[in-house]
């Protein structure tokens, strides 16, 4: 019985960590967008590791897939248990972390294949710790499935194949896109609220000082309010969260106006995605300049859509020489959009029919 706990255990952790390090891997700048979350300040303050969150995330993705690997051959079992039991207590940590002060909404465990809530992501977490310690008190039953040679060779293997897929879709694309903005989307669409979906419940707090304490008041509380206490501020508590549509907070907006409703109705529309036209690849705004001129002959209407500055709009365009307009929107909306900075997407009236890396620009059927 114990031994067949134990195989169960290796399968079933090793398979799971495979999956959730091969997902993440599809799109290891996502995860290093969650994992600056958790460094900023709302969360652990740590903002000294935010410039590393790539690097970082590289390493643990690379590291949950070769570690399931080695769980599920039996190389060196002794260690690689130990590594997962240190692992897995760690994230533990985080997702019952981000659950009972509901900072993270969710934990990027299977990146935007699965979305789990803190507390679904702490579950699952204490399960993995549960058959972990389990191969942890019977390392010994966990046998290697090959000779020594063959193991080393599988583990290198799976190694190198872990760090070039990392290396393809961060000069590329996600080789699976898991986001609400894949191809064949319709952006109009994926903003619709359906009819009858539920509404968020939203309850009203007012904080008034009282004799020098701030103290909350509800709207039920505010005719027993102390005389003399002054009003400070008011909050809103969101009490269930309701229907929130795939597509969100997607503007394109110039001078104060927003040009969405208009410009997803082109029937040829080539937008270049730069979120942070300063740090974007001057190699990729290069290959825009070059990329504009054949759209433009061929029919298309060219715009770019950014979240930097006015004056960094205007100093990209005098440098690369943009005929174009850019459109604002915020960055979390455009990283969400397309990974590389730049990229470029294509629609026909709201549709997204292409998305390249600025490095498959070539590839583009124009």
């Amino acid at each position: 019985m114990k031994n067949v706990l134990t195989q169960f255990s290796r399968l079933f952790v090793g398979i799971l960590f495979i999956i959730s390090g091969l997902i993440k891997l599809n799109d290891p700048l996502g995860f290093s967008y969650k994992l600056a979350e958790y460094f900023s300040e709302p969360v652990f303050n740590m903002p000294i590791f935010i410039p590393y969150a790539l690097a970082i995330a590289l390493f643990v993705v690379i590291l949950e897939v070769v570690l399931g690997v080695l769980l599920l051959i039996g190389y060196k079992s002794k260690c690689t248990i130990g590594i997962l039991l240190i692992m897995i207590i760690k994230f533990t940590f985080l997702t019952f972390y981000s659950a009972y002060y509901d900072v993270v909404k969710d934990c990027g465990c299977f990146g935007d294949a699965l979305h789990l809530t803190p507390w679904q992501s702490f579950t699952k977490d204490i399960v993995l710790l549960f058959f972990i310690l389990i191969l942890a008190f019977n390392y010994k039953l966990v046998k290697p499935l090959f000779n020594s040679k063959t193991q080393n060779i599988l583990a290198i293997t799976s190694f190198i194949a872990a760090a070039f897929m990392g290396y393809w879709v961060l000069n590329h694309l996600p080789i699976i896109d898991f986001r609400p903005y894949k191809v064949g989307t319709n952006i109009q669409k994926g903003m619709e609220i359906p009819e009858g979906a539920p509404k968020s419940v939203v309850e009203m707090i007012f904080i008034y000082n009282v004799n020098g304490v701030d103290k909350e008041f509800t709207e039920n509380d505010l005719m027993n309010i102390p005389e003399g206490a002054t009003f400070v501020d008011r909050k809103d508590k969101v009490i269930s969260e309701g229907y929130i549509p795939p597509i969100h907070d997607f503007t394109m907006d110039k001078d104060g106006s927003d040009y969405k409703e208009e410009l997803l109705e082109e029937p040829k529309l080539l937008v270049f995605v730069a979120y942070d036209l300063p740090n974007a690849s001057k190699e990729g705004l290069e290959k825009l300049n070059e990329l504009q001129k054949t759209a433009i002959q061929k029919g298309y209407k060219v715009i770019g859509m950014t979240a930097s500055t006015p004056e960094q709009i205007a100093t990209a365009q005098k440098q690369y020489g943009f005929g174009f307009d850019f459109y604002f929107c915020d960055a979390t909306t455009l990283k969400t959009i397309e990974r590389a900075n730049p990229s470029i997407v294509i629609l026909n009236q709201g549709t997204i029919i292409q998305k390249v890396h600025y490095n498959d620009s070539d590839s583009l059927k124009l």
